[in-house]
C-alpha cells in the first residue's frame, strides 16, 4: 500500500478499518515521519475485534517513508527498468537505520521480515503473463478471467481476422506465428503458455519453444485422444520425453467443462494451482538453504 502526503491511497493492507486509522495516523505525522516504522494493530483481542481482524489475530506493518531525493528516484528508476525487462529485483529494507539496497536476482523469493533483525526483504518482478497461443471463442473468456486475476494477457495468432474478432479490453493482441515471439516474449518463469487453437500448424510451433522457456505453466487444448495424437508429432520432431512432461494436455483440472466459459474456468484454475505449487517450492528450497546454512 502507498500513501501520499495528502491521504491518497493505492492499494491495501486488510480492506478495513486498518487503513482508515493508519492514514489519519500518518496524515498526523505521528508514524514513520522520518525513518522507517514497524506498526502492529491487534496487539490486544480487544483492539483486534475493534478494527475486525481474526480473534487473537494482529498486523505487522513496516510503514517507510520515501522522499523524492536521488536515492529514491535512481531505485525507482532501477526498478521499473527491470520490470520492463521482466526480470526480478530484491529490495531490503534495514528499518533500524533506514538503509536500502536494491540488488538483481535471478530466482523469486517470498516477502520476509527477520524481527530480531528488523530486516525486511521483498522481491518486486513482473505480473505473472498468460501468453495465449490462438484467438477462438475459449481464448475470449480465458483472457477475461486472466485479466480478472491480473495477469498480462498476451494472445499471438497469425491469423489477423481471428484477432480482429476478440474484444477483451487489456490484452495485447499479436498477428505472427507464435515460435518467435514466445522466445522474445515469454521465455521468464512469471509466464503461463496455453495454446488453444486446434490447429497443429499453429500450436505445435508454439509448443516447440515453449519446451525450451523457463515458464512455469505449459497446456494446450484438446481431447485425450488429440493430445495422445499431438504427442506423437512432437515427439517424431525430437521433442524428449523430460521437455513432454512438462506439458498439460488435456489441458485443465477435470471438472466436467463442456462450455467455453466453464472450459477457461478449469484452464485458469490448473494454471494458477501450478503458480502456488511453485511458489511452496520456492519456500522449502529457502528452508532448506537456510537449514544448510545453520548446520
Amino acid at each position: 500500500m502507498v500513501c501520499s502526503a495528502d491521504g491518497h491511497v493505492v492499494g491495501s493492507l486488510s480492506g478495513g478499518c486498518v487503513e482508515e486509522d493508519l492514514v489519519e495516523k500518518l496524515k498526523d505525522g505521528v508514524l514513520a515521519e522520518s525513518h522507517p516504522q514497524f506498526f502492529r494493530y491487534g496487539e490486544s483481542d480487544e483492539e483486534a475485534e475493534q478494527l475486525g481482524l481474526p480473534c487473537g489475530g494482529h498486523l505487522d506493518i513496516v510503514i517507510e517513508p520515501l522522499k523524492s531525493d536521488d536515492n529514491t528516484l535512481r531505485d525507482f528508476a532501477l526498478l521499473s527498468s527491470r520490470l520492463q525487462q521482466r526480470k526480478l529485483s530484491e529490495r531490503v529494507l534495514d528499518v533500524r537505520t533506514s538503509q536500502r539496497r536494491i540488488s538483481e536476482i535471478d530466482a523469486f523469493a517470498p516477502f520476509s521480515y527477520d524481527y530480531e533483525s528488523r530486516i525486511l526483504r521483498q522481491v518486486h518482478g513482473p505480473s505473472h503473463q498468460l501468453f495465449i497461443i490462438g484467438a477462438s471463442m475459449v481464448t475470449q473468456y480465458v483472457a477475461e478471467l486472466a485479466i480478472m486475476l491480473e495477469y498480462q494477457v498476451t494472445i499471438c495468432d497469425p491469423r489477423q481476422e481471428m484477432l480482429e474478432e476478440l474484444d477483451v479490453v487489456g490484452v495485447e493482441k499479436i498477428c505472427a506465428f507464435p515460435d518467435d515471439v514466445i522466445r522474445e516474449r515469454a521465455n521468464d518463469a512469471q509466464t503461463a503458455i496455453v495454446a488453444l487453437t486446434h490447429d497443429p500448424r499453429i500450436d505445435d510451433m508454439g509448443l516447440l519453444e515453449a519446451f525450451d522457456t523457463d515458464a512455469y505453466y505449459i497446456g494446450a487444448m484438446g481431447s485425450s485422444r488429440t493430445s495422445a495424437n499431438r504427442r506423437e508429432r512432437l515427439l517424431a520432431l525430437d521433442v524428449s520425453e523430460d521437455a513432454l512432461a512438462r506439458l498439460h494436455a488435456p489441458i485443465g483440472v477435470p471438472i466436467g467443462s463442456k462450455t467455453p466459459p466453464e472450459i477457461a474456468i478449469s484452464i485458469l484454475a490448473e494454471v494458477i494451482a501450478e503458480r502456488a505449487k511453485l511458489a511452496k517450492n520456492d519456500e522449502l528450497s529457502q528452508a532448506e538453504e537456510a537449514l544448510v546454512a545453520a548446520i
